[in-house]
């Protein structure tokens, strides 16, 4: 149970927010039941229908299933890896990623290509819960803590 006032606002702002889009579609015990059953949802099962629902592709929610249950069926073991870059990738870089990162796993690589230009250059590589980042913000980040950290205390 939650005593901190400011849990107690949050918790009272959440409940009011899904309260009025259910009553403004005549579903709230239909949404009761969806928010009892929501906790047993994984982060991944979450943020998954959080990237279909902004994306508008709710529509695809069965055949999703239907892909996972086929590919569990056949035993498929390729390694989904997350790649970063700051544009995106031509032929010849996504090749290359893949190639080297199926020399490194050992598996067969589905690359899920992001782009942000954020990182400035290079690339972030994101799997099984492990980031490795080479990106150019990341060196510049790391440059600044060391030039600060061998500053400090130097001026006396």
């Amino acid at each position: 149970m939650a005593t901190n006032p400011r849990d107690k606002e949050k918790i009272e702002a959440y409940t009011r927010a899904l309260m009025d889009a259910a009553q403004s579609e005549d579903r709230e015990n239909l949404d009761l039941v969806q928010w009892n059953h929501a906790v047993k949802f994984s982060p991944e099962v979450l943020e998954t229908l959080l990237a279909m629902h902004q994306d508008d592709d709710m529509h695809l929610v069965e055949e999703v299933a239907n892909e996972y249950k086929s590919l569990l069926d056949r035993g498929d073991r390729t390694l989904s890896v997350t790649v970063t870059t700051a544009v995106p990738m031509d032929d010849d870089l996504r090749n290359k990623v893949r190639s080297t990162l199926q020399a490194k796993a050992s598996q067969p690589i589905y690359l899920v290509e992001r782009v942000d230009p954020a990182i400035i250059g290079g690339l972030v590589v994101e799997a099984r819960g492990k980031r490795y980042d080479a990106s150019v913000r990341a060196q510049l980040s790391n440059i600044r803590e060391k030039l600060s950290s061998s500053f400090i205390g130097s001026e006396e």
